[in-house]
């Protein structure tokens, strides 16, 4: 079979590989499995939002036609406005993008920043989607070790950066560690690429789970913040959109041009339904993304509550918040078939830390990512019971 090299280079998506390893197993109804891998919520959107979906089909023609290829002119405005407002800067409609969920709008993003064999910096652990791009482009993902707390240091990474450095890429609420990024450490990094004339790419896809209150960070109040900012963020895990594929991209005019290259070409437009759903979100479901955001943030709290009892065997809790839980292991085996062991023995779908860092990096055999998107409290309570028994 002929194949693209940097595509056989590139891992199989983590999620379906740990999906693989339930094959075969029984789950006893006195023991369901535990599914803490996938970080996305599993439930519909709410019901006042389904059923304004279903008027726009019926109603709104265009939510079946091709739109603008950056998206429906509205909802790039209310987010215009909204951030803005809650970011206490700047922001036109003219720099933000609409597209067909944030993997795409990372994408998008290093289609305009890269060539092949170019590089990008990535603190580690990584989101893995990031990488998977990355390798598909024969981009090199340059790896930042994070101390502790799982930061990212900008002093480490301005050793990293060489003249094929495009960009150096964060998110915040970290996917996988769950770590939200202080506002001192997001300002290092944008001096330090303003300073290189680099990108500092900033992934908020959880933004609406963040545990503080106010802006996360004051990148978007810098004079020309778009000469160095790209913001990232999705709509699927704030309103229950993840079929429907909504992202956006908050950058530059310039920059947007060129993404429109990229995102004519693969999907032409966004999905114009899930559009306009995002639209009617952000004018509508304020109070209810607030009842979400605390039940997310009352997981992260049981987290922090049961985990004294793994704590004493050994166990260290290295991230928690947003949707995840960052943990160490004390075990000998390696987390890639710890993670498979679980399954079998205790009923619990995990991923395993060797998933998010290189393959020469000995801190992902003795880390384990739990994410709690579809987890309350009693759940969280009844995956300690049985990680307590491993």
């Amino acid at each position: 079979m002929l194949l693209n090299p940097n595509m056989a280079a590139t891992f199989p998506p983590p999620v379906m590989e740990a999906r693989r390893w339930l094959e075969g197993v029984d789950f006893p109804a006195d023991r369901p499995l535990i599914n803490v891998s996938q970080a996305a919520p599993v439930d519909p959107p709410p019901a006042p939002l389904r059923e304004a979906m279903a008027q726009f089909v019926l109603e709104d023609d265009g939510a079946h036609l091709y739109g603008p290829v950056l998206g429906l002119p509205e909802l790039r405005a209310e987010v215009a406005k909204q951030w803005s407002q809650g970011y206490g800067g700047t922001v036109a409609p003219a720099q933000v993008a609409i597209t067909s969920g944030c993997n795409q709008a990372f994408a998008a993003v290093i289609a305009t920043l890269c060539a092949p064999g170019d590089e990008v910096i990535l603190p580690t652990p990584w989101y893995f989607n990031h990488k998977m791009w990355l390798d598909m482009g024969g981009i090199a993902a340059v790896p930042l070790k994070t101390g502790d707390g799982l930061l990212p240091d900008a002093g480490a990474a301005e050793k990293l950066i060489t003249s094929k450095t495009r960009a150096i890429a964060l998110v915040s609420p970290n996917n996988p560690g769950g770590v939200e990024y202080p506002s001192e450490t997001l300002s290092a990094f944008y001096e330090l690429c303003g300073a290189k004339g680099i990108a500092l790419i900033v992934d908020e896809t959880y933004r609406d789970f963040d545990s503080r209150t106010g802006a996360p960070h004051d990148l978007f109040t810098r004079d020309s913040w778009d000469e160095t900012l790209i913001q990232l963020y999705s709509f699927s895990k704030a309103y229950r959109l993840t079929g429907h594929r909504v992202g956006a991209v908050v950058a530059s005019e310039a920059r947007l041009a060129e993404a429109e290259k990229f995102l004519d070409t693969v999907a032409i437009c966004p999905n114009q339904l899930g559009q306009r759903a995002a639209l009617w979100g952000m004018q509508n479901l304020g109070n209810w993304l607030g009842t979400q955001r605390a039940e997310i943030l009352a997981r992260k709290a049981a987290i922090a509550k049961h985990f004294p009892r793994l704590e004493a065997k050994g166990w260290a809790l290295e991230g928690n918040g947003a949707y995840f839980a960052y943990m160490r292991h004390p075990f000998d085996e390696p987390s890639d078939q710890l993670a498979q062991r679980m399954v079998r023995e205790i009923g619990v779908l995990c991923l395993p830390g060797t998933m998010f860092v290189p393959d020469d990096d000995p801190s992902g055999a003795q880390a384990l990512r739990i994410a709690f998107a579809n987890i309350d409290a009693d759940g969280i309570s009844q995956l300690f019971d049985r990680l307590e028994t491993l």
